[in-house]
Parts: structure tokens; sequence; C-alpha cells
């Protein structure tokens, strides 16, 4: 098993924000483990530690500047707008081109903001890849498993991942403690829209990924 060190335990568990930690991988890096969804996870885990110690110490004097290297890191190596469109549901069916877009341009920044903020002050944990089988040829999707170790226990945590016709391996959801993330978001937005009537235009003004 391979192993790095971050702070996010907490903040997974009290904000489900672990849906994108640890998903960065700077694009120069990408082309070099996006054929091995497990290699990726391991190089983005490296990424994503040299961003937080860059931004660490003058945070939050430089927030604009954290959340915009973050996201860069996030869209090479998560799709959002397939994430988003499943958090729709069947309301994204309903929803116009132009819904469907702003909806995912909001659910990506507020992700990463929220996600942002609770990860800049957190103390070392481990994170673990663990054991995998081989893919095999013309595999699509794949899980990658890992283990947050830390003072409070052990929580196992998935990414589940598919393959683009480019080859490249995108993160499509994750599974934190048995918790899919992608399945709460979903169920946050139905109810939203369920009490703005099926008002998708309103439903999406008032989505924030903090409440969850």
């Amino acid at each position: 098993m391979g192993g790095v060190k971050i702070g996010l335990v907490s903040s997974i568990l009290a904000l489900t924000l672990a849906f994108f930690a640890p998903l960065a991988v700077a694009q120069a890096s990408l082309s070099k483990v996006e054929a091995d969804p497990y290699a990726q996870v391991e190089q983005i885990t490296v990424e994503l530690l040299e961003v937080i110690g860059r931004h660490s110490e003058q945070y939050p004097a430089n927030e604009v500047e954290y959340f915009a290297a973050l996201g860069g890191l996030l869209d090479a190596s998560v799709d959002f707008k397939f994430i988003a469109r499943s958090v729709m549901g069947a309301y994204a069916k309903k929803a116009s081109p132009i819904q469907r877009a702003t909806f995912s341009r909001k659910f990506r920044q507020g992700l990463i903001e929220t996600y942002g903020r609770g990860l800049i002050g957190y103390s070392d944990q481990q994170i673990l890849l663990l054991d995998h089988d081989d893919l095999k040829a013309g595999q699509r999707r794949v899980t990658v498993k890992q283990e947050i170790r830390g003072d409070d226990g052990v929580y196992p945590l998935s990414y589940s991942m598919a393959r683009k016709k480019t080859g490249q391996w995108m993160v499509i959801n994750m599974t934190i403690n048995g918790i899919s993330l992608g399945k709460t978001f979903r169920s946050q937005f139905v109810q939203s829209a369920q009490r703005a009537g099926g008002d998708i235009d309103a439903t999406i003004a008032g989505w924030s990924s903090e409440s969850t």
C-alpha cells in the first residue's frame, strides 16, 4: 500500500467535502498517470499537498488565489459536468442546456470554496491506497479504494472513476464510510426542487453545497 499524509478527516465527515479530496492533479502531471487511475490518485494527493503548502501561511489573505489553484487542479481530474447532471437527477432532463450549465458552474464553485475553507487548517492524517487488482483490457470504470487513518479512527474512502474516450480517468463519485456523496447531493437537490415547486431556476439560485 502507498501512503501520504493530509489533514481532512474532520472536514470530510462534518461537511461531506471528501467528494473531491484528494482528487486534484496538475495537467502536466496527468499525462504520466492518466492511464492508471491508481497511480493518478497517489499523484493527485501529492499535488494537492503542494497547493496547501503554498497557500496555508498566507490564508485567508490569499483566498482568491488559493481557490483558483484548487479549481485548476480539480478541473483536470473531476468530471464536474457529469456529476452536476447526476446531482440534478430527473430534473436534468427537464432543465434547459443553459440551466444545466448554470448549475454545473455553481456546483463546481461552491464545492471548491467550501472544500478549500475546510481543508486549509487541518492537522496531519494518513491516507493509504489499498491493494487493488490490475485493470482489464478495455475497462472503463474502476473504484479506487483508500483508508484515512487518524487519531479519531479509520475511515474507508473510495472513488468511482470513469475512463474517457481520450484515455483520461475522471472522478465521477466518491463514497466515505459507506456514504455516497453523489446520492447525498442528489437528495439535497431533489428536496430543494420540491420545496420550490419544481422551479429549477429557484433551486439553482438557492443551491449551497455547505448545507449537506
